[in-house]
């Protein structure tokens, strides 16, 4: 599974445990956030991700596939489809990410090129010599990283989340803090999986963070920054490559 997506499977889980509601009175405005049940706290913090302009996003965990690739991604984006950050695969590479309006720029290391484009790759990066390669955000050849740049793709998988009419088990834990931010926990059960989010407790009921923990993959999702615009810095001229000068018509998608 792509680093993207990893995320975005996060980002879905969490969803799944918001759409576990099952019923029940609806929170008033003034109630304690830690005093409402799993499922109140849960709805009340889908909606709170649902209704935000931007974020920053912080992933750490495992690829998925029992094959112990870890990973991390971080990224600040918006709803109008910018976003700066980038992904980190360890020994597979790492790619910097900078979105604005149409425009996209990315700057793979040496080790993403020869890991994802065998074939060239080595030739590519020689070519880039450090710099970033631009395109246009609907570039079909990028399509699968320009895509994660969108608030929209993951307040897309929180309303059409496949799997929240799923069963499991929604309970909430013992108030907490993760990183200095009072939080309450409320975790479903499902078979082996189990998923827990961090709804903060103080000011909007935000997830702060997500944890999954299953057969087959595992890992961290930290939420922070709502409301903060994202960077508006690009690369300069001076520092891009065209992507067709580079990569010409025939390539494949990166």
């Amino acid at each position: 599974m792509s680093g993207h997506r990893w995320a975005a499977r996060a980002a879905a889980g969490a969803a799944a445990v918001a759409l576990t509601v099952t019923g029940g009175a609806v929170a008033q405005a003034d109630d304690d956030t830690a005093s409402l049940t799993a499922e109140q706290i849960a709805d009340r913090s889908r909606d709170a991700l649902l209704g935000v302009s931007s974020l920053h996003l912080s992933a750490r965990g495992d690829l998925g596939g029992g094959g112990g690739d870890r990973m991390s991604l971080d990224l600040t984006l918006d709803r109008e489809g910018n976003c700066a950050g980038g992904v980190d695969m360890g020994e597979k590479g790492s790619v910097e990410i900078v979105k604005r309006a149409d425009d996209v720029w990315l700057k793979p290391d040496k080790a993403f090129w020869e890991t994802h484009v065998p074939i060239g790759g080595s030739t590519f990066d020689t070519i880039l010599d450090g710099r970033y390669m631009k395109a246009k955000a609907d570039d079909p050849r990028l399509l699968t990283v320009t895509e994660v740049c969108d608030l929209d793709t993951f307040r897309e998988l929180i309303t059409d989340n496949p799997d929240a009419t799923g069963s499991g088990t929604l309970t909430k834990g013992r108030e907490t803090e993760v990183g200095g931010t009072p939080v309450i926990p409320v975790t479903r059960t499902q078979g082996s999986e189990r998923l827990t989010v961090d709804v903060a407790t103080e000011g909007e009921p935000y997830p702060v963070r997500i944890t999954v923990r299953g057969a087959d993959e595992e890992g961290t999702v930290s939420f922070s920054g709502f409301g903060r615009p994202v960077p508006a810095g690009t690369p300069a001229a001076s520092e891009t490559v065209d992507v067709t000068a580079l990569l010409g018509r025939s390539v494949k998608p990166v």
